[in-house]
């Protein structure tokens, strides 16, 4: 079998720091020197919250921070891509380096901390790659490390940018942000999710809206965020971020590093998350499966678990982006050896038994 163009190239982008590698990712895309390919496979077309997806594969938040590489990213063949985290102004993140991949672990620890250029950009490029609606994209908003109010940066994220996203995720999850995922807990999550549905019902478009979760959290806790996300209306879930959990098996020089671990070591834990937020909230939030998707196969389970939509990023580290296709080709083969003619037959399969 020859080589693919990614498998050329890979040892030169991780002979370089994380970060420039990602840059020079970033300019390559921006070029548009990546061939097209195509999003639409039979039965893949998936309909949440009153979004056509021509496929239910996403790129995760984090990838393109400023929504400079939005259209080019949906060429690669994703059904939507999520741009983000934008905070209001604009913020250098945590101190270099920051950012760590372990090729033998599949994996990747970064403690960014929401490094953006803020509102006011963001929203000129947004309407850039906008600009002829090449598709499906999400807006990811957070908070500046400095709030007084961090409610307040996503009511003001949420103000801005309903008219330019097709749907909204607010990142309460991250672990790089002091004290941020003290808003899943049950008495501010309620105070967060009442005051962003006020804030979105001022706009004309209205777009879903989304929270992202972090794979750490309590059994109770996730319940309590289940329970509020019903009772406000709120239009799904993401699940989940990254950890800070560590597992055993990390290489160990690897494994010291502070952060957010994403990459194949998440993916259990963020599906039993996925599993455990399908039951409580017994199918009725519709939840984007995220962490550790490096297959089809990967992606199937998701979705049995109880995800309409997946998304991926570390994988893309270390694959490239031949495996959306790929992923996509896996999934419509799994479809036909369980004799599944739409995707909608299998979300949830697992807890429906």
């Amino acid at each position: 079998m020859s080589a693919r163009p990614f498998d050329l190239i890979r040892p030169v982008l991780f002979a370089l720091d994380p970060e420039r590698a990602h840059a020079l990712t970033l300019g390559v895309l921006r070029s548009g020197l990546l061939p097209a390919r195509r999003r639409t496979v039979a039965g893949l077309e998936t309909t949440i919250a009153g979004l056509r997806f021509p496929n239910p594969v996403g790129l995760a938040a984090g990838f393109d921070k400023n929504a400079v590489a939005t259209r080019a990213m949906l060429k690669t063949g994703f059904g939507f891509v999520e741009a983000g985290t934008v905070t209001p102004k604009p913020q250098k993140g945590n101190p270099r380096p920051r950012v760590f991949r372990s090729p033998r672990d599949d994996a990747v620890i970064n403690r960014l901390g929401f490094n953006n250029d803020g509102h006011e950009t963001f929203a000129r490029n947004m309407r850039r790659q906008r600009n002829g609606d090449p598709g499906i994209i999400g807006i990811n908003v957070g908070a500046n490390r400095d709030a007084k109010d961090p409610i307040q940066d996503y009511v003001d994220g949420v103000l801005r940018f309903s008219d330019l996203a097709h749907y909204l995720v607010v990142n309460i999850s991250s672990p790089n942000t002091p004290g941020l995922r003290d808003l899943q807990a049950r008495a501010k999550f309620g105070e967060l999710l009442n005051r962003l549905r006020d804030a979105r019902s001022q706009s004309e478009r209205r777009p879903p809206l989304l929270v992202k979760i972090a794979p750490d959290l309590a059994p109770n806790d996730l319940g309590g965020i289940v329970e509020i996300a019903i009772e406000t209306g709120i239009d799904g879930l993401v699940v989940s971020n990254t950890t800070v959990d560590r597992p055993p098996f990390l290489a160990k020089q690897f494994a010291t590093e502070a952060g957010g671990l994403s990459g194949r070591p998440l993916f259990a834990r963020s599906t039993e998350v996925l599993r455990d937020a399908f039951r409580l909230s017994q199918g009725r939030l519709p939840l984007i499966g995220v962490g550790g998707v490096w297959s089809g196969e990967d992606a199937y389970t998701k979705i049995k678990a109880g995800a309409s939509l997946v998304q991926l990023y570390t994988g893309l580290i270390f694959q490239g982006p031949d495996l959306v296709h790929r992923i996509l080709l896996d999934l419509r083969q799994l479809m036909d050896r369980d004799g599944v003619r739409s995707l909608s037959e299998v979300v949830g399969v697992e807890g429906r038994q």
